[in-house]
């Protein structure tokens, strides 16, 4: 079967924005915040988490029943039990395909985004 990969991690409660250092020649200031996109992924992993673990968990209650001897009394039982058996490994394969492309995606997102603001003008002298 196929192991999860990263997920993104959410923002820490004592996580802090990078320092930035202005020059003495530039009159505007950069912060940082935190990156929206980013943030998107970490809603979009725990959000699709729990529906792929509730799937797994029906064809996995429906495997274990189809492969009991009180649930078929005739050889084609077998037949269901392969079908179930095959929509379990394609589960594995999208639930593998969809963490994975949301996990590429946060490691190629920058978790904090440099935000500019400008001094306010001075007042004539």
């Amino acid at each position: 079967m196929f192991v999860d990969p990263p997920a993104p991690k959410p923002l820490g409660q004592d996580e802090r924005p990078p320092r930035t250092i202005a020059g003495p020649l530039e009159n505007t200031a950069t912060t940082y915040e935190f990156n929206p996109d980013y943030q998107r992924l970490i809603v979009a992993w725990q959000t699709v988490v729990p529906q792929l673990e509730t799937l797994k968990t029906a064809l996995d209650k429906a495997y274990s029943l189809a492969r009991s001897p009180q649930t078929w009394d005739a050889p084609v039982g077998e037949r269901y039990v392969e079908d179930i058996r095959e929509w379990r490994t394609r589960l594995s394969a999208y639930r593998h395909s969809v963490l994975t492309a949301i996990s590429d995606e946060a490691a190629d997102t920058p978790r904090w985004v440099p935000v500019t603001v400008a001094d306010p003008p001075r007042p004539f002298q």
